[in-house]
């Protein structure tokens, strides 16, 4: 389950994806083209007793078991890695510090043997290869100085590269793919598990947490948007308030007052429309929006409404019956006023609903652009 809803969030997000990989991808192109490419040379060198240091069979054994001791052969390599020979490299060669900037070099012993590798990186390959057999040079005649029992000598001398080791566009270029598709795909990734508590968020401010309707704060901004989208045409708006629960509020338990405002959210639904638009106004009360329905259209609906909720409620498990009783007041939108006048009108109407026993629903309608009726009872 969860790797299917990771790949739902990668195909959701693959423009992301192939979006990091096309950068990752230019990134490195460029790269390799105002890269300065380096090379590399390589000289080694083979560490063997003097023959003059070797008398017997047994000075023979002796010295090559001491060549092989890790602490000598790793003398030389620090010999040839100090300052000093790097020193009297430049000196031999007549350069200064400044001419070789950006070259490096490095001795090591491999493993196993009495040979010593000198390597040294540079953007000139015909300068790494002069610098790696001098350095040698000069190892080889300040040993040569300090120590007759054994002889450091070139192997293979350093010839100047013809590819460099860097930048290497196709390798580059593969590996930033890659990294640009798994950086892409953590990106995709992330932007869903973001947009997902997002939408959480406002889907909590969007819905009433009890009915599942739209909230008060929301159903508005409902109003405004269908009003902006059709400025002409006629709908008509109610609330649709719960009087019969005043008085028992307080006393039912909070589980049996959702499972009441769920019951009353379930037939307002069966007596409305598919387009229709259900909203929680407070703890007593909803409001609905209808649509394409005048004030007398409205009012028949209203009575629907009016009748599913007119049958007690029995909450079996407290052995209580609950009488809604409810009241409506409706106002119909026309003669382009606005949104906050055609809520006050619905106002006005169910405060008519509550003080008259005899007529539970109002609607209020424009009968004439100059002689609005302000609350009228349509039957």
């Amino acid at each position: 389950m969860e790797i299917r809803l990771y790949f739902q969030m990668l195909r959701r997000g693959w423009w992301i994806i192939v979006l990091a990989a096309l950068l990752a991808l230019a990134a490195s192109l460029v790269f390799s083209l105002l890269a300065t490419p380096q090379y590399r040379a390589t000289a080694s060198f083979i560490l063997i007793p003097s023959s003059t240091s070797l008398n017997t069979g047994p000075d023979v054994v002796r010295s090559y078991d001491t060549i092989g001791s890790v602490s000598v052969i790793s003398t030389y390599a620090q010999i040839m890695n100090s300052g000093r020979i790097y020193a009297d490299t430049l000196s031999m060669l007549k350069l200064q510090p400044q001419d070789v900037k950006g070259y490096t070099y490095q001795a090591a012993v491999l493993p196993n043997t009495t040979i010593l590798e000198l390597s040294v990186t540079g953007p000139d390959p015909n300068v790494v290869a002069t610098l790696a057999n001098a350095i040698g040079e000069q190892t080889i005649g300040y040993s040569d100085l300090i120590n007759q029992v054994f002889v450091i000598t070139f192997l293979d001398k350093a010839v100047p590269p013809t590819l460099p080791i860097s930048p290497q566009p196709l390798l580059n270029a593969g590996v930033a793919l890659v990294f640009g598709l798994i950086a892409g795909a953590a990106l995709a990734v992330l932007r869903e598990q973001l947009r997902i508590p997002l939408e959480a968020f406002r889907q909590r401010h969007r819905l009433d947490p009890v009915t599942g309707v739209y909230s008060n704060r929301y159903f508005p901004r409902v109003v405004d948007e269908t009003l902006a989208g059709n400025p002409n045409d006629v709908f008509t708006i109610g609330f649709v308030e719960l009087t019969g629960l005043r008085d028992a509020i307080e006393s039912l338990p909070a589980a049996s007052l959702q499972w009441i405002l769920r019951k009353v959210t379930d037939l307002l639904r069966k007596e409305l429309r598919g387009n229709d638009v259900i909203g929680r106004r407070n703890e007593l009360s909803f409001e609905l929006m209808l649509p394409n329905t005048s004030a007398s259209a409205a009012n028949r609906i209203f009575e629907r409404i009016h009748q599913a909720l007119s049958a007690p409620l029995e909450l079996g498990a407290l052995g209580i019956t609950v009488s809604l009783d409810s009241r409506i007041g409706g106002a119909e939108y026309s003669n382009n006023i606005s949104v906050s006048e055609l809520f006050a009108k619905a106002e006005n109407a169910l405060s008519s609903a509550r003080r008259d026993n005899a007529n539970p629903i109002y609607v209020w309608e424009m009968k004439s652009p100059f002689w609005p009726q302000p609350e009228s009872n349509i039957r």
